[in-house]
């Protein structure tokens, strides 16, 4: 129950084309779902996984919407954590960031983020990018001044994929309830 309710929050509801099916006398409003038919595709619940929209880079200015929130930050007290499917670009960072274990060099992703992306005001910034990993924190994506000031995420990234290609988000996936038998 209190899953159904954390996700509504995480994503964005609209007006589903049909009425989903009743999980018992409850309606699972959409973008949920518990059938074929009905429901957000970016929502995997056989795979606990769902997909939500990366903050917009405010345009010309490389800061992210969620600069001001210090970026993604779940709780970690819930079953919900970020997938290590994730590949992170920041932007607009200061030198702080060449300490890190990032990849800000010439050939990162993030490169060719900025040739394509010119209306996001990032280009020739200083840029990283990261595949988000066991080793790193699972429920956090930071923002800030003196940092990076500016992200982005692509979902199951492969090397050479064109840009036009990428699939925007980030990824979450969630522990399954302990279903009694």
């Amino acid at each position: 129950m209190f899953l159904i309710y954390f996700l509504l929050g995480l994503v964005t509801q609209v007006s589903a084309p049909d009425a989903c099916p009743k999980c018992g006398s409850m309606e699972v409003p959409y973008p949920l779902s518990r059938g074929d038919t009905c429901g957000d595709p970016s929502i995997n619940p056989s795979a606990y996984k769902l997909v939500i929209e990366p903050p917009m880079i405010q345009k010309n200015t490389c800061y992210s919407a969620e600069l001001a929130f210090g970026g993604l930050k779940l709780a970690e007290n819930l079953p919900f954590n970020i997938s290590t499917h994730n590949t992170v670009l920041l932007f607009n960072c200061s030198e702080n960031i060449l300490l890190s274990p990032l990849n800000c060099s010439s050939t990162s992703y993030c490169k060719e983020y900025e040739a394509e992306e010119r209306e996001s005001g990032c280009k020739d910034t200083l840029c990283c990018h990261f595949l988000k990993d066991a080793s790193m924190t699972q429920y956090r994506i930071r923002v800030r001044v003196g940092g990076c000031r500016a992200y982005t995420s692509v979902v199951d990234l492969k090397p050479g994929d064109p840009v036009d290609a990428w699939n925007y988000g980030i990824e979450l996936q969630w522990l399954p309830p302990n279903l009694p038998f």
